[in-house]
């Protein structure tokens, strides 16, 4: 049970980052959809189960320590291109994002120029990842409690207090801007975007499972978990958007506006889960070039590291509202590729 528990949470922990954490993704994904993003959220709990559940399977089973094995085995030699330079492509670029939204986090809690809180997540991220990657799973899986928390926390005190009828409520969340045509869309790039994001991570966590049931129960209840916060977080965001719909962190807005004290823990928090999923983007993408450990994983870490600063000036909701829709697109085709996955490989194993 304890190994389920800290894989379930170490996968909601790859996931959730600056954009989940703070409300920016819940808000563009489902909350701009008004009350249909109830089934955006309810869909997405469904899909991201299944896929969490498979994709820690695959490390598992196959022992590895790098997505590369594992995507060429389900998807072939040319498909396995294609997935293997999306992921490559999506790990340094929310590893970018996780960055950006370091600056914004510290930015609009205590009034910090940007560069303060970029540059204080670059140090922590280049610091965690010269550890070994066992170290890695235990330090992203501690610090989702607090979030999962806090989530709960701001959806019960957002409902109770909600000061208008959900009618107009609804057509304020529909004005909010978004790149992603309606609900259903949505839901799903969602998903494979997150996919996209966390499966290189979560195969690596996998691998270090000797147990391929206990790392599919762990994936299981992970993926279970974090759909349960998304439906949450949408219906905290709902219930106050007209406070927080133009904020960069619309739940850090809610929980400030609860209470200072409390803005300032979650703060904390949110500012835990960006580097949770900032270690976890880096390091997987590094080890996607060099085996973690070795002196060349070290040298290469750190150079990535210093590109990811300079290009996370970009800024924190231009990322969002345009990066992480183009990923998603790019992700459904690894989505597909996943849901065949446990039959290819059984099938693969018994031919041998």
């Amino acid at each position: 049970m304890n190994n389920i528990l800290r894989i379930g949470s170490a996968f909601i922990g790859v996931i959730v980052g600056a954009g989940f954490a703070s409300g920016q993704e819940i808000l563009q994904y489902f909350t701009s959809f008004g009350i249909l993003g109830i089934f955006g959220a309810i869909l997405s709990t469904a899909l991201f189960s299944f896929i969490g559940m498979v994709l820690v399977w695959l490390g598992s089973y196959t022992q590895t320590n790098s997505h590369k094995d594992v995507i060429y085995r389900i998807s072939g030699r040319y498909l396995g291109t294609l997935i293997d330079y999306i992921l490559i492509f999506t790990l340094f670029g929310v590893g970018v994002v996780m960055i950006a939204g370091a600056g914004s986090n510290l930015n609009q809690q205590f009034g910090l120029p940007f560069f303060v809180g970029s540059t204080l997540m670059t140090i922590f991220v280049i610091l965690t990842g010269l550890l070994k990657v066992n170290r890695v799973v235990s330090i992203i899986g501690g610090i989702t409690p607090f979030l999962i928390f806090f989530v709960v926390l701001i959806s019960i005190y957002s409902l109770l207090s909600m000061d208008a009828s959900f009618a107009s409520l609804n057509e304020v969340a529909q004005a909010t801007p978004t790149t992603l045509p309606n609900w259903f869309i949505s839901s799903i790039n969602y998903v494979s975007f997150n996919v996209a994001v966390g499966a290189s991570m979560s195969i690596v966590m996998g691998g270090t499972e000797k147990n391929p049931k206990i790392a599919a129960k762990g994936g299981l209840l992970g993926g279970l978990v974090l759909g349960i916060m998304i439906i949450l977080s949408h219906l905290a965001i709902f219930s106050k958007i007209g406070d927080v719909g133009t904020l960069d962190m619309p739940m850090l807005g809610i929980v400030s506006n609860l209470s200072p004290v409390l803005g300032l823990i979650m703060s904390l928090v949110i500012f835990g889960m960006i580097y949770n999923t900032a270690i976890g983007m880096f390091f997987s993408f590094t080890a996607r070039f060099a085996e973690s450990g070795t002196k060349k994983f070290k040298i290469f870490f750190i150079i990535t590291m210093i590109v990811g600063y300079l290009a996370s000036y970009v800024g924190f909701t231009q990322l969002v509202s345009y990066f992480y829709p183009l990923i998603g697109y790019l992700g459904i085709v690894l989505m597909f590729a996943l849901v065949a996955a446990p039959f290819i490989i059984k099938k693969q194993d018994k031919s041998k």
